[in-house]
Formats: C-alpha cells, structure tokens, sequence
C-alpha cells in the first residue's frame, strides 16, 4: 500500500541521511545500494543542504571533462569522464516529480552516484 512505501521510504532516507552525515568528512553523496538497500534513491551534498533523489535519471549531458574521483567503495583514485551541466527527473521527498539542472560539483556528485546505481563503481 502507499502508506507501506512511504514509510519504508522513510527508513530508507533515515539511514542513507545517517550514513552520509556520519561519514561527511570524507563523502559528499550516498546510494541507497551502497548500503545494502535495492532502492533507487540517491543522498548528495548540494551547496550545504543535503537533497534527497527518488529515481533520478540523468536526461541531457553538456560539456564532458575528465575528473579524478574517490569513493568510500574504492582505495585511492580513478579519472572519470564527467558532464559540467546535467538535467535530471527525480521524484522529491513528497513524491512529487521534479526535472532541475545542475552544475558544477553537485552535477559530478550526482553523476557519480546515479552510477552506483547503475552497479558502475569508479
């Protein structure tokens, strides 16, 4: 039912907030897979706030640069291509489908867990 889902969706968003603010020192977003969870739901940093992401789809890519990155699921770092500007659909915390671009280093902590999703691990 409806009122299952959100409230496992709210045990969901709990542990991935949890995990991100107990390990903020060194990660600035969270896949729900990366903590055993089947979920299509995404936590990142965005400028100081954290946003919440319900099955985010990337859906425009502009401006490729390669980028080195680390991850809490890998020793050391690894060059990815990344996307300076995105456009993603997401579904909010209510629910509610939204499409944003992002920029910058929210685009690339975006990307970079919209992978994890995708079992891509940099």
């Amino acid at each position: 039912t409806r009122k299952e889902s959100s409230a496992a969706s709210d045990v969901y968003k709990r542990q991935l907030l949890d995990t991100l603010k107990a390990n903020q020192e060194r990660c600035v977003g969270m896949a729900a897979n990366m903590i055993g969870q089947a979920v299509r739901i995404i936590a990142v940093d965005n400028g100081g706030e954290y946003l919440l992401m319900y099955d985010p789809e990337i859906l425009k890519r502009e401006g490729a640069y390669e980028a080195e990155e680390s991850c809490l699921s890998l020793e050391g770092t690894r060059k990815v291509t990344r996307y300076k500007k995105i456009k993603v659909r997401y579904r909010n915390e209510a629910f509610q489908t939204r499409i944003k671009t992002f920029q910058d280093f929210t685009a690339q902590i975006i990307q970079h867990k919209c992978d994890h999703l995708e079992g891509k691990i940099i």
